[in-house]
């Protein structure tokens, strides 16, 4: 069955998403969003002093676990902040009205405005893993096992971030900036700890409590499919299946999760 003109991907669609990531991106810049880029480089190295003198032979596996948490906090507090901000500042100002008076859908602004956001977290994601990269080869002198199971690690952080940038954009079409962070912030934390909802669930007498647990654990993702630090930590890298699994994974909330922003950000009415 053919795409209508409303949902087929034209070039002209193609287009105007590009557009809209690029100048997301450039705003990003702007606002100095990768400055804390310098702050990360600067506080894993001081750490990378300190625990290289303190630690002998474990200082390479704390250097990977600091280094890829701090990536994923860092990542995290972008997704969150930037990514509630990114609807949010464009209602502020108004500037919203002069967006979609020319041929813009709605479904193209949040596309391109997610888009964007995740360029902004892949230069992130890649300068940090450099960062960490590079220190943990002045720690240990050399090369080591360790490097093997970074970057794939790094791929699923980033896979994390993508899929958190979509929660994001989702609370912001339809809520106020302070709801959608907090919002994205417990699904944040509840997706790391959704393996333990069902566990959590037989603790429980009550039908209803059992029930929310159940439907929390379905309905949220699941985000410690990208959880593979501590794993890395030890030189255990992800297997080309994990990847492809958790890029399946991450597609599919990243799909879902936009297509229903889209819906309920049509139905906003920002007068």
């Amino acid at each position: 069955m053919p795409l209508s003109t409303e949902t087929a991907p034209t070039p002209s669609r193609r287009r105007r998403v590009m557009a809209i990531a690029r100048n997301t991106f450039r705003e990003a810049v702007r606002d100095r969003v990768l400055y804390n880029l310098v702050l990360f480089v600067l506080l894993l190295s001081v750490s990378a002093i300190f625990l290289g003198a303190a630690s002998a032979s474990q200082d390479a596996k704390i250097i990977v676990d600091l280094g890829l948490s701090a990536i994923l906090m860092f990542g995290a507090f972008i997704a969150i902040f930037v990514g509630v901000g990114l609807v949010w500042k464009e209602i502020e100002r108004r500037t919203v009205f002069a967006i979609f008076a020319k041929p813009v859908g709605r479904g193209e602004f949040l596309v391109g405005k997610y888009l964007g956001l995740c360029v902004t977290l892949a230069v992130n994601v890649a300068v940090m893993g450099a960062g960490v990269t590079l220190v943990l080869l002045y720690v240990v002198r050399g090369t080591t096992p360790l490097l093997v199971a970074l970057w794939p690690t790094v791929t699923l952080i980033y896979l994390e971030l993508t899929v958190l940038t979509a929660v994001a954009l989702l609370f912001s079409a339809f809520s106020s900036p302070i709801f959608a962070v907090f919002g994205t912030l417990a699904v944040f934390l509840i997706g790391h700890f959704s393996t333990d909802l069902k566990g959590l669930a037989e603790l429980f007498d009550a039908a209803a409590v059992r029930a929310g647990l159940i439907t929390l654990y379905y309905a949220l993702p699941n985000l410690s499919t990208f959880s593979q630090i501590t794993p890395a930590a030890h030189g255990i890298a992800p297997t080309p299946i994990d990847l492809v699994a958790a890029l399946g994974y991450a597609a599919a909330w990243n799909i879902t999760l936009l297509a229903a922003a889209t819906m309920l950000f049509a139905r906003r009415d920002f007068k």
